[in-house]
């Protein structure tokens, strides 16, 4: 990666912050709502005089802020969109947010865009793959990026890694951090039949910058129940206790309630944040 510029003046801090969404804007336009941070989906503001910018950048000047990627598709094998790439560098620019991130996954192939954050093969050639396209991102943005594990309801057997070790490498090898999503890593245990808690263990903490929470649904399949990182619901008990074990190993670090669909009130999300920071301000004290 070459020398990248600094971030943003407004570092997002260890604490917890939720996702900014269309129907909310007004109420962040003046800084009322007591949230720590905020994260925005980058492509939503792509447009160069919309709206929806106009609103995020004054917004940007009451929070600290953060980008993430839903649509860079960096495990695609097709060559990387351009014209996508340079909506995102031109965004990152104007509003200077403290961190950008990506999902660690593919969601279009021969042009063809699906709406969808799809699975990779857990192999040392999709490691390698990554690598360089991480590499072109980090370049075309002059900062590092941030990469998020996903859900899944498949598994490759080709795969010769395990999730966590695919993970770990991708990150080291291309010089990105790693977003956390401890509900994907919930979701992928209880669906795939691994430990939960050994893929905690497993990611190194100096590689992890952030972490994502949200909820989940259970959806039957031929009497078979699957987990599905739906966000439209709170977080469970059984997230909230993953999480936990993540700041016990990793230590404080920023934390993100995400909430997509079936959207709550701002007042709802500040307050399932509110449950965050409680454990947030646990592992600070443990760490003092």
């Amino acid at each position: 990666m070459t020398a990248g510029k600094s971030n943003s003046a407004q570092p997002i801090p260890a604490r917890a912050g939720i996702g900014l969404r269309g129907p909310h804007h007004a109420a962040f336009l003046d800084g009322s709502p007591a949230a720590a941070w905020l994260e925005a989906h980058s492509e939503n503001y792509f447009a160069a005089d919309g709206v929806a910018l106009a609103a995020l950048e004054r917004i940007r000047a009451h929070y600290p802020l953060s980008l993430h990627g839903v649509g860079l598709s960096l495990g695609s094998t097709d060559e990387l969109d351009a014209e996508h790439l340079g909506k995102l560098a031109r965004l990152v620019d104007r509003i200077e947010p403290a961190l950008v991130s990506e999902h660690l996954c593919w969601g279009s192939v021969g042009g063809q865009h699906l709406n969808d954050l799809l699975p990779l093969p857990y192999t040392e050639e999709a490691v390698t793959h990554l690598v360089s396209r991480i590499d072109q991102v980090q370049n075309t943005l002059r900062r590092e990026l941030l990469i998020e594990n996903v859900s899944g309801y498949v598994e490759f057997t080709s795969s010769s890694l395990r999730e966590w070790e695919f993970l770990t490498s991708v990150a080291e090898r291309s010089g990105a951090k790693i977003l956390l999503d401890v509900n994907n890593i919930y979701v992928n245990a209880r669906n795939h039949g691994f430990e939960a808690n050994e893929y905690i263990d497993a990611v190194p903490a100096r590689l992890v910058a952030e972490i994502h929470l949200a909820g989940h649904s259970i959806q039957t399949y031929d009497e078979h129940d699957i987990l599905v990182d739906t966000h439209d619901t709170q977080v469970t008990d059984d997230v909230w206790e993953l999480y936990e074990r993540a700041l016990q190993k990793i230590g404080a670090v920023p934390t993100l309630i995400e909430w997509d669909s079936q959207l709550p009130s701002v007042d709802e999300l500040l307050a399932e944040a509110d449950k965050a920071q409680c454990k947030l301000d646990h592992a600070h004290e443990r760490a003092a």
